[in-house]
């Protein structure tokens, strides 16, 4: 297989499993009994998912670097339809007989396609920025889309009806950084990865709240939810405490005073044992411009990382080094603090640790 394969799915049956090459250009099919490739299917470029229709008679692949998503037929193992993207980073989907909806994580846009030939978009959708991933839930309600908005902490509920325009009915808030989310089965919970949260939130959809909070380690993302997976025992067989991973510092970046600003940062540190892991998540930017994460306070400023936003104005970064001490509140001695700077010459602060 070639580089990042990325969610892999069985197709309906179980006899293949289907993996997304995202590093690449191509779905992998394999067998799962000889545990072998059998086949490749070509794609548009950066294949970010793969889905199948419940009657196994399509698969739907979203690409992650191109404004394209690809239906393909299983039967013939060929590409039949080519759906244009609102915009070209799709992270994630969700499939049913009737639709398909693809998350835009660039742009902050959900995009709703018909399942059915010629495959044509329905709708496209403001959700916000850095939207994650969706899923569908059914229940005595309704039908139902949940979406992850991971720049708002927040996660969208759309009522969703044939031929009609999918209905925003609730907006849920949750912890630091949704990213990915599924339901339960029975239609009664949604679970959602807090990525930088370390933690699962639980969703109770008969009321859209939250209902638990359950620590997971670090920087959760894609979250599967499998019905009775577990029967001979409380499904804590092979768990291990977290330890470290349990241990992150969580920081908050706000403009400066006196700085009119929609930016926002939240930040991530975890341990790896001898240095750390930075994430850091940026709303509220001007889309395709240059910038800078610093560490200052000391002698010199030190640059961390550099990152360009996005089309949304949105942006993800990491850095490693030994930077939970330097940057922690708690410190009492601590004299150095994260910024997001536009300009290397070191004016031009846009973000602050409080």
């Amino acid at each position: 297989m070639g580089r990042s394969p990325h969610e892999a799915f069985f197709r309906p049956g179980g006899r293949e499993l289907w993996v997304a090459v995202r590093g690449e250009n191509y779905v992998s099919v394999i067998d799962p009994v000889q545990r072998k490739e059998v086949r490749r299917i070509e794609t548009a470029n950066g294949p970010g998912m793969v889905l199948f229709r419940p009657d196994g008679k399509f698969a739907f692949v979203p690409s992650s670097f191109t404004p394209e998503m690809d239906v393909i037929e299983t039967a013939t193992y060929k590409v039949i339809a080519r759906v244009p993207q609102a915009s070209p980073f799709s992270p994630n989907l969700a499939v049913d007989q009737d639709e398909v909806w693809f998350t835009l994580k660039d742009s902050g846009k959900t995009q709703v396609v018909s399942a059915k030939p010629p495959f044509r978009t329905l709708n496209v959708l403001e959700t916000g920025p850095i939207t994650n991933h969706v899923t569908f839930v059914s229940n005595a309600e309704g039908r139902f889309a949940y979406v992850t908005v991971g720049g708002r902490n927040e996660v969208l509920v759309f009522r969703r009806a044939p031929g009609a325009l999918p209905k925003l009915v609730a907006t849920i808030k949750t912890g630091d950084l949704p990213h990915g989310i599924w339901g339960s089965g029975d239609g009664r919970r949604v679970y959602v990865g807090l990525e930088n949260g370390d933690s699962v939130q639980a969703i109770d959809t008969a009321t859209n709240r939250c209902v638990a909070t359950i620590p997971v380690g670090q920087l959760p993302q894609a979250v599967v939810y499998v019905p009775h997976a577990v029967d001979s025992d409380n499904g804590t067989a092979n768990l291990m405490p977290l330890g470290l991973a349990a241990e992150a510092l969580h920081l908050e970046l706000t403009p400066p005073p006196g700085v009119t600003s929609a930016a926002h940062a939240s930040v991530a540190i975890n341990s790896l044992g001898p240095i750390d892991h930075l994430q850091i998540a940026v709303t509220g930017l001007q889309p395709g411009k240059k910038y800078w994460v610093m560490l200052v306070g000391g002698a010199e400023p030190q640059e961390l990382v550099t990152f360009s936003a996005g089309v949304g104005g949105a942006a993800i970064a990491q850095a490693l080094g030994p930077l939970k001490r330097a940057v922690a509140p708690s410190n009492a001695d601590q004299t150095m603090k994260l910024e997001v700077r536009a300009e290397e010459s070191g004016v031009g602060i846009v973000l602050r640790q409080r």
